[in-house]
């Protein structure tokens, strides 16, 4: 087999309907050998072919006659320094940075490793600067050419949903349909379950918009959770950027992973639902320096990963996973550019979610809006037009950066979720700040031209108790993850609903649901872009678990078995999304600012009925609240009222002019109750720790409209 010198063109294996064209970045090497595999099962590579051409820090070759299906690897040639941050060890093979595809899984042993390793680990401190010349083409993970253009799109396009109109679902692949009994067994847990009409007839029922993914870019599971007999269930541990996981695809062939997944995306867009993923570009799977060498690493560690201006042998550490990926070197940049564009163009995603964002804006050690990366987003042409939403926080020293964001990107509103807890535990730290948190944090976006969607509001998430969990437990319980439960965040949660835990107790069951139904209707119809937890609409508990990261079992997927209680819980945020779809007040670009004519936008009273002052504002024991959002663009006001205290509430209701009168959309007293209720009374009694919604009727003589 021939190799040939390559013209210029993208990085990567790019087959051109005759052959085969390779190229890979490295700084530092002195060789790369382009090493050819005839099937998964082989030791040892059936062709190692230098790659002839290097310029430009690229080394690359075309070899004709190559089709898709072609599995491969390299193997990278140059110095061995510790010192100077150089790890270069051509004993180990490598995975291509710009694989579409994954043609064989990773297999744990000794030989991945760059140092003399035994058991995975380092025989002795020393072993880890001394160099192993095991060769690990038998267990190193292999990329598969593919043809892009194979796929039949049918004319799908991304959606583009504004922001105004969206309603996240953060859900993950495989825990999604894995219990679900009407999903064939054969697809549960898949790309195609993910896109059956079961799925998305709960997506749509459901009324979210899009639908974020957690990370399916390849990952892998670390030794030490395989000998627990456990995996990394959410995938936050990233090998290949631009491959999909293919242990997600009922398919097995490197082709079939790419079409199932493609076809995933088609038919969510045809049900006018976008996708999102989950992306993680702050780290990677290879660990600090006991980890493995099986790509980064080998290819140029010293260009792709941050290392201690004074230690060049070891990684900085802002992710808290052992190592930090280098976004200032130029090709490293090119790297997540050309892997974002790549998903967006060739596999027609809508946005992302950036796994600890800040790692990516850190120049120096700071954090620094004005970054690289966020510079070259906001002048890409694809990606200044796909939906960019940040993790605003990493674990370095400064990373907590909500709201620090530029122009151009939404963020994840830790405070929003901290302040809306606070309301309804019955703080008034966070009561104080609701009036903020429903107009959309102007106090943290509104700066640099940034709006009120730059706020992905919500209240759990992936990482953390479920709701109903949030409600049940004080205390987290992890043990299943077999660290002595101390791992995961220290909770101590107080909600004083008596009992921690399960419980028969129906009182405490109706204040727990109460809880979750205040919580979910105050993130529904707030300003802000809302994002739900795959789940919290059913009740789903992980048993007091609130670290699942490791959990691939029923811990972790939503059971499908539903009692009358999950189906009115479903039920309910049902109609809080037909609310925020019925009411453009709750889906606004600007922030409310209480101003406005002839109705202000919004407007806040007290039980009494009449507007706050500032005095009342600042009264530390206030627990109650009345936000009356103003008709707009043909739609009625709607009034909010809000009861976290240990008291029934007596609201006058404000006066809206002769004629005026109020119907009752939801009462969380009784959230089963949904249909509208015609008010014949100018006040409402709202009992302890509950929220209702009355819409403002100015036609009495017309019966509600129908829901």
């Amino acid at each position: 087999m021939q190799i040939q010198p390559a013209k210029p063109g993208p990085l990567g294996a790019t087959f051109d309907g005759e052959g085969v064209r390779f190229a890979l970045f490295s700084e530092h090497a002195r060789q790369v050998d382009l090493c050819l595999f005839d099937s998964a099962d082989q030791s040892v590579e059936s062709h190692r072919l230098t790659l002839p051409t290097h310029e430009n820090q690229i080394f690359s070759g075309y070899v004709p006659g190559l089709r898709p299906g072609q599995l491969y690897g390299y193997r990278v040639d140059g110095p061995f320094d510790l010192g100077a941050g150089h790890r270069f060890n051509s004993n180990k093979l490598l995975f291509d940075p710009y694989a579409r595809a994954v043609g064989r899984n990773l297999s744990w042993d000794d030989a991945l490793f760059g140092y003399p390793a035994q058991d995975l680990h380092p025989r002795t401190p020393e072993d880890l600067r001394e160099f192993d010349s095991q060769d690990s083409a038998a267990f190193a993970p292999l990329a598969a050419v593919v043809d892009p253009a194979a796929f039949d799109w049918q004319g799908d396009q991304p959606l583009h949903t504004p922001l105004t109109e969206t309603v996240v679902y953060e859900t993950h692949v495989r825990g999604f349909t894995q219990l679900h009994p009407d999903v064939p067994a054969k697809l549960r847990g898949t790309y195609a379950a993910l896109a059956s009409d079961q799925a998305i007839e709960h997506f749509k029922q459901l009324g979210v918009t899009a639908v974020e993914l957690l990370p399916i870019h390849y990952f892998l599971d670390e030794p030490h959770l395989n000998r627990r007999g456990l995996s990394n269930y959410w995938g936050y541990n990233t090998l290949g950027f631009f491959a999909p996981q293919p242990d997600y695809a009922a398919a097995k062939t490197p082709e079939g992973v790419l079409d199932e997944f493609r076809e995933m995306v088609r038919k969510l867009h045809a049900a006018g639902l976008e996708v999102w993923l989950d992306v993680v570009y702050n780290h990677t799977s290879e660990g600090n320096e006991r980890g493995p060498t099986i790509t980064f690493r080998g290819i140029d560690n010293a260009a792709y990963y941050r290392l201690p201006s004074d230690d060049h042998s070891r990684y900085v550490n802002y992710t808290g996973t052992g190592n930090s990926v280098d976004l200032r070197h130029p090709q490293v940049l090119r790297l997540v550019l050309d892997s974002l564009r790549y998903w967006v163009q060739e596999m027609h995603i809508d946005g992302f979610r950036f796994d600890l964002a800040s790692v990516l804006g850190r120049e120096t050690n700071d954090f620094d809006r004005g970054a690289g990366f966020f510079d070259a987003c906001a002048q890409d042409p694809v990606l200044s037009r796909t939906k960019l939403i940040a993790e605003p926080w990493d674990l370095g020293i400064g990373g907590y950066q909500v709201g620090g964001y530029p122009t151009g990107w939404s963020e994840w509103n830790g405070k929003y979720r901290d302040d809306l807890r606070r309301v309804w535990k019955g703080d008034s730290e966070g009561f104080a700040k609701l009036a903020t948190r429903l107009a959309g944090s102007s106090d943290l976006y509104n700066h640099s031209g940034r709006s009120a969607t730059a706020a992905v509001n919500f209240v759990t998430a992936h990482d953390g108790f479920t709701l109903a969990d949030l409600v049940a437990y004080e205390r987290k319980r992890n043990m299943a993850n077999g660290e002595f439960n101390r791992d995961g965040e220290a909770h101590n949660n107080n909600w004083n609903h008596g009992v921690e835990g399960p419980t028969d107790d129906a009182a405490i069951l109706q204040a727990r649901r109460r809880t979750q139904c205040n919580l979910l209707a105050t993130l529904l119809l707030s300003n802000g872009v809302p994002m739900l937890s795959h789940g919290d609409e059913l009740g789903r508990t992980q048993r007091g678990n609130n670290n699942a990261y490791c959990q691939d079992n029923d811990i972790s997927w939503i059971d499908w078995d539903l009692d009358d209680d999950r189906r009115q819980l479903l039920a309910f945020v049902q109609r809080l999304t037909a609310i925020r779809r019925e009411q453009p007040q709750l889906r606004q670009q600007r922030f409310l600012t209480g101003e406005g004519e002839p109705f202000p936008d919004v407007a806040w009273y007290g039980e009494s009925g009449r507007t706050l002052t500032h005095e009342e504002w600042s009264r530390p024991e206030r627990r109650t609240l009345a936000a009356l959002f103003g008709p707009q663009d043909g739609a009625p006001g709607l009034l909010l009222l809000f009861n976290s205290s240990e008291r029934t509430a007596q609201f006058l209701l404000p006066d809206a002019g002769l004629g005026a009168r109020w119907t009752r959309l939801f009462d969380t007293r009784s959230p089963s109750e949904l249909e509208p209720v015609l008010l014949d009374q100018n006040s409402y009694p709202l009992i302890q720790r509950s929220m209702a919604a009355l819409r403002l009727e100015i036609d009495t003589g017309l019966e509600p409209p129908p829901q």
